[in-house]
């Protein structure tokens, strides 16, 4: 265990950090396997001391940020348990970087889909405990459908074990379910079992531009009305175009209002099919025709350069309050365009970007984080992009969690019942209420 130093102080924050959110912690603890975080789980829990789980400290919603006790650190759990590729499956410790699972299922030739951001410093862990998604999650789902078991330790300081290598097991409740999502509240997940699938034999881009959302969300609704299947669908608007188009590795309009990016995979007739598909239902209302990428290594850039959008509209002016809201996907052009209006409403340049075919766009006002009245005007910003999106139907979060940052909004997200049983649940794994205290149920 680490009482102070830089250790300590760099477990104080997590992706929220260029947001000034820093936390407080006495110790930070660092278990080299799961015993040992029964064993720190166990001290704790006799005393009364809160614990902070932290993986990879990329979390986005501020479930990472301690308020007092012990930050409990899994990085040093990152052993690579099993691998068999003939049976489609692994089991990794919760200190995997997200990368290296990626890595050793390619290697095996297989594949493991869940690809949220930042995966060479995430972790499995932590992609666990949020159910993390990413730009395949449209096609492939999000991480919890590809977690077919997991090993926690829950209080007072004991391992479970729920599910496992099975691909079906009906028996008794499903708490692995329960764990995955839950964000270190009710227990802190050691390892998963994970499932994987075969490779695809080649991948293929459809990208397109738009004068507005509006069109370019017609083209999106075509897509899906067509029965077209893409492992991918993501988009940008206006302000992330202008952000970013000047690294964009290909030809492009200049001034676009939105882009829709398509991936298409499977066999290479299957690609080929896909993206003729995807050439002719992304074409109307399009600034040019639709432009078809099929080799790897352009793909690769291309890929580089959407994960480097949030850098890019942050690089604007310092700093910007984001928050990942989800839509039905028939809202979402009336989402893109409401977040500008927003951002206009409190004097900030706003923008969105992120997955069109699940609804999940990452409405983002962009500030000046050594301006204090700026960051207050982008929280009020989010705030009613949280408005903005329960009132479309949708929700305050698609896969970036609750954290600490959106559990003020979670009542009148789910309904008074469905927070007071959570809080139920909440109090049947963690009757202390030490584990992660503050994130995502909200106690009263």
């Amino acid at each position: 265990m680490v009482s102070g130093g830089a250790g300590l102080r760099a477990a104080l924050q997590d992706g929220t950090g260029n947001r000034g959110i820093v936390g407080e912690a006495e110790a930070l603890a660092l278990p080299a396997d799961a015993e040992q975080v029964a064993q720190v789980l166990a001290w704790c829990y006799e005393r009364g001391i809160p614990v902070t789980v932290r993986g990879g400290g990329t979390g986005l919603a501020g479930g990472a940020v301690p308020h007092g006790g012990i930050v409990l650190s899994l990085e040093r759990l990152d052993r690579v348990r099993s691998i068999d590729p003939e049976l489609w499956r692994m089991e990794v410790e919760a200190g995997v970087r997200t990368a290296t699972v990626h890595r050793i299922a390619l290697e095996n030739g297989l594949l493991f889909p869940p690809d949220p951001g930042a995966s060479e410093q995430s972790t499995i862990g932590g992609n666990v405990a949020t159910n993390a998604g990413g730009p395949h999650a449209f096609g492939y789902g999000v991480t919890g459908n590809w977690v077919t078991g997991v090993e926690a330790v829950v209080p007072p300081g004991e391992i479970l074990t729920a599910g496992g290598p099975l691909r079906k097991n009906v028996a008794g409740l499903d708490l692995t379910d329960l764990l995955i999502g839950s964000e270190g509240t009710l227990g802190i997940v050691t390892s998963a079992s994970l499932r994987l699938v075969p490779a695809p034999e080649e991948r293929g881009l459809a990208v397109a531009f738009y004068p507005d959302a509006r069109a370019g969300c017609e083209a999106i609704a075509t897509i899906m009305g067509s029965g077209i299947q893409p492992a991918a669908l993501e988009f940008l608007d206006r302000g992330a175009l202008a952000s970013s188009l000047g690294s964009f590795p290909h030809d492009a309009p200049a001034a676009p209002g939105f882009a829709v990016i398509a991936e298409a995979d499977g066999t290479a007739e299957e690609v080929a099919r896909i993206q003729a598909e995807l050439f002719g239902a992304m074409g109307d209302g399009a600034l040019r025709a639709p432009t078809l990428i099929a080799d790897r290594a352009p793909i690769d850039r291309l890929w580089a350069w959407r994960d480097g959008v949030s850098i890019a509209v942050t690089a604007q002016r310092g700093g910007k309050i984001s928050e990942d809201v989800v839509v039905p996907v028939e809202r979402l052009a009336e989402a893109v365009d409401e977040t500008v209006r927003i951002g206009e409403r409190h004097d900030l340049p706003a923008c969105s970007w992120g997955h069109a075919g699940d609804g999940n766009l990452h409405s983002s006002f962009l500030v000046d984080l050594a301006d204090p009245a700026e960051i207050e005007r982008g929280n009020e910003a989010a705030a009613e992009v949280f408005a903005m999106a329960m009132r479309l139907g949708g929700s305050i979060s698609g896969e970036h969690g609750i954290g600490s940052l959106k559990t003020a909004y979670v009542e009148e997200a789910l309904g008074p019942v469905a927070v007071r049983v959570q809080a139920e649940v909440k109090r049947v794994f963690d009757p202390k209420l030490l584990l992660n205290p503050g994130k995502k149920i909200p106690l009263g």
